[in-house]
């Protein structure tokens, strides 16, 4: 099951990229933003329930497609950019085992605990 999840993850992650190249950004642009939904751990510098949810508001996919289709509809490349960056890195995160947050621990996420 752990192999399905992450060749489906891997997916998203492509089509997120497949996306981006009708936006006609540079690729460079991309790479720069890929990792920028991370500032939401900035939370965690109040406390693990303030950090799990502002890491949860940037790293969810519902949220990510909302933006991108409100972008899209609005005829709003940036919104556009943004929905596929948010998409792209969650589904890169979720690749690599790092899921949705608990507010107990950093560690403790909807896909288990990291590190086990």
């Amino acid at each position: 099951m752990k192999l399905s999840l992450q060749l489906e993850e891997a997916a998203m992650l492509l089509l997120s990229v497949y996306l981006y190249t009708f936006l006609g950004y540079p690729v460079w642009l991309f790479l720069a933003l890929f990792l920028a939904p991370d500032i939401g751990m900035l939370g965690y510098l109040v406390n693990s329930r303030v950090g799990a949810f502002t890491y949860n508001i940037f790293h969810h996919k519902g949220i990510a497609i909302l933006l991108y289709l409100a972008g899209f509809y609005l005829n709003q490349p940036v919104m556009q950019l943004t929905g596929i960056i948010m998409f792209g890195h969650s589904s890169f995160d979720r690749l690599l085992g790092y899921g949705l947050k608990y507010p107990d621990s950093f560690k403790h996420t909807h896909l288990g605990q990291i590190g086990k």
